[in-house]
């Protein structure tokens, strides 16, 4: 879909004016008639260059616009009104355009629902859906008040993981920088004074292999770092392609220790999700396929739509989840006694706060497990960097003694 910028008078005279994502010009001012405009201009709107990742909005921003709201509308007071105060109390300018842009949409006649679908980047599938069922229900306060919790545990999650690998990558960085200052500059140093003092024929094996290596790394480092960037842009590319995704994705769930806490952290954000989906009245075929675009993995996406096929067959979603070999036993016979008691919402609920519990533990047992790890490869491989080179040193100077 295309965004379009477009101009439209309404009954009374007044121009309007707005943007809108549609499929066609057509699109667009069959939806404008739709409001009662008559559209002017419409015009498809060119992409200008913005260095901007991801949306310009945190989730901080979303979870306190999302409680705001509630209390708003909880006190009757009307969307409207409720958007105009609350497009004027953020900082954030770029979340503040697009509230205008959601109230202008109210106000031409959409629902609330309908005006967020237009900025996916910042109510994604999960929120405005969740948004609808809430319209429809009459509870649009107590959905928003749901998705503030919700959004706030997605964020803990995602915070719990994220700190968890910022030591690591720290580390591994520093490694790589002073392995590379070692072989670059330190090591060719060492290599010119032992051939000063003529013992370059009579170095210990270990040093000739660390300068070997030193070697070859300054006269082929541009193909080493060629071959970096070739392999991040490869899996980039491969990440970008629904094979390579796949194997990627199946690849990592596979991996030992990682591998388990993919899977718990999978386990929490498809049961909590789900769990918030079905307790404000969305669904269970619509909730799923909902889940498996917010699941964040190929392989637990495939799973979920296999249960989604089978229970539109009929079938519960206990067999399914078991099927698939993704999902804990616990977790799938959990879900059977959710559903065989009408409390599959509830025990969601509660398999999430159990998992994230989980996940914040093997986060913590992944950290002790890599830390040590990492200190023993990097003082491992700077000693007997600096072994190989202070060998030489001793038996040259045991002959400047003995002479």
């Amino acid at each position: 879909m295309a965004e379009f910028v477009w101009e439209a008078r309404a009954r009374t005279g007044e121009l309007r004016k707005g943007s809108m994502e549609a499929e066609s010009e057509d699109a667009v001012n069959q939806r404008l008639r739709g409001q009662q405009l008559q559209p002017t201009k419409v015009k498809k709107k060119g992409k200008a260059f913005r260095l901007q990742f991801g949306s310009g909005v945190k989730a901080t921003d979303l979870v306190t616009f999302t409680r705001l709201f509630a209390t708003m509308i909880d006190a009757g007071l009307p969307i409207v009104q409720c958007l105009d105060i609350l497009q004027g109390q953020t900082d954030n300018k770029i979340f503040g355009a697009v509230l205008r842009d959601v109230k202008a949409n109210v106000e031409q006649g959409a629902t609330f629902s309908e005006s967020l679908r237009r900025h996916p980047k910042v109510f994604d599938h999960l929120y405005t859906n969740l948004v609808q069922a809430g319209e429809i229900g009459g509870i649009l306060d107590t959905i928003l008040n749901r998705l503030a919790a919700y959004i706030e545990k997605a964020v803990k999650l995602q915070r719990q993981v994220r700190g968890a690998m910022v030591y690591p990558s720290i580390v591994i960085c520093v490694f790589f920088a002073v392995l590379t200052v070692l072989l670059v500059f330190v090591i060719p140093g060492f290599q010119t004074m032992f051939k000063d003092f003529g013992a370059k024929d009579e170095l210990p094996a270990l040093t000739k292999m660390v300068m070997a290596v030193s070697q070859a790394f300054i006269h082929n480092i541009l193909f080493v770092f060629l071959g970096v960037v070739a392999l991040f842009f490869g899996l980039s590319y491969a990440n970008g392609t629904p094979r390579g995704k796949r194997t990627i994705h199946k690849t990592l769930l596979g991996l030992p220790v990682v591998g388990n806490v993919l899977k718990k952290i999978a386990v929490a954000r498809f049961t909590r999700t789900l769990g918030t989906l079905l307790s404000s009245g969305v669904p269970i075929l619509d909730a799923l396929e909902i889940v498996a675009k917010t699941a964040g993995n190929v392989i637990v996406e495939e799973a979920i739509m296999y249960a989604r096929l089978k229970i539109s067959e009929g079938k519960n979603m206990a067999g399914p989840l078991t099927e698939t070999g993704v999902f804990p036993p616990m977790v799938v016979q959990m879900v059977g006694v959710g559903e065989q008691t009408g409390a599959l919402d509830t025990m969601l609920n509660k398999i999430a706060d159990f998992y994230e519990d989980e996940v914040d533990v093997a986060v913590g047992a992944l950290t002790s497990l890599i830390e040590p790890v990492l200190m023993v490869g990097v003082g491992g491989t700077v000693g007997v960097v600096l072994i190989a080179m202070y060998l030489p040193i001793f038996s040259i100077a045991g002959k400047i003694k003995a002479e």
